[in-house]
């Protein structure tokens, strides 16, 4: 796995642990660009077992936090230059091509972690879903804001959300848009390790060396065992943003967000 850098995120391979870092302001929006680089992660995740990988962490290069989740403003720029049908079909293949690299992580053979600190909201909480740890900063926060703008989460988070916690937290999450903090995240089985203030990263490469201990095939197993991809959840999930996608409310609660005038538009 040739180590890579790009416009959006960086990866590298070295101890038999992958790291790949978002880095794209002003808090690592998930847009054409950042999505065509992850598509290239994906391909290169693929193959990468056979050059000794065990372990991935995913982290973030911005202070702001881990991600703040899809790029809003150019999905509202880009349906208002197209037709209706043309608007929807352009989402719906945008929602098939990122589940295609979130399965891809979701259901790669190696341990996966998410290091996540601060805004850690929408896409961005759907991303660290795909990890089989998540290890948190003690000032992460974690939100499914998209009910504000008439839509549900797109990128597979309601289903692997319901694969990971219970059908209250689920719903409070979703329904309330409110977010929690690390110390509630892992109270409810979310996050598995809270980390001081800044030492995510850290921490999550000493439990990939602990990881790289174990036999790989053994390790990939007991995944396969234990963490099941919610395949028609996750159809049934694009189906239904894309209808909910066609409602007037959902074009104005997009405006309101481009045109608002609060530095974290995104924050409840």
């Amino acid at each position: 796995m040739k180590d890579f850098s790009g416009k959006t995120l960086s990866w590298k391979l070295a101890d038999g642990t992958i790291e790949l870092l978002l880095d794209r302001a002003p808090c690592n929006e998930i847009g054409s660009a950042t999505l065509a680089e992850l598509e290239q992660f994906a391909a290169a995740l693929a193959s990468a077992g056979e050059d000794g990988a065990r372990a991935l962490i995913i982290s973030s290069a911005r202070p702001e936090g881990f991600c703040a989740g899809a790029d809003l403003r150019e999905l509202f720029e880009r349906s208002q230059a197209m037709a209706p049908r043309e608007r929807l079909a352009g989402v719906r293949d945008f929602l098939e091509r990122i589940h295609r690299v979130m399965n891809a992580i979701d259901s790669a053979p190696l341990t996966t972690i998410a290091a996540v600190h601060g805004v850690t909201f929408g896409g961005g909480f759907e991303l660290a879903l795909t990890c089989d740890l998540i290890i948190a900063d003690k000032l992460a926060r974690f939100c499914f804001p998209e009910l504000r703008l008439g839509l549900i989460p797109g990128f597979g988070g309601i289903p692997r959300l319901k694969r990971d916690v219970g059908n209250a937290v689920v719903r409070d999450l979703l329904l309330t848009g409110r977010s929690i903090n690390a110390a509630k995240a892992q109270s409810i089985g979310l996050v598995s390790q809270v980390a001081a203030e800044g030492d995510a990263l850290r921490v999550a490469r000493a439990t990939a060396a602990q990881i790289r201990k174990f036999d790989a095939k053994t390790a990939a197993a007991a995944k396969r065992f234990v963490k099941p991809i919610p395949q028609d959840e996750l159809r049934r999930e694009i189906d239904l943003f894309c209808d909910l996608f066609t409602r007037p409310a959902v074009e104005a609660g997009l405006r309101n967000f481009v045109e608002s005038t609060d530095a974290l538009p995104y924050l409840p």
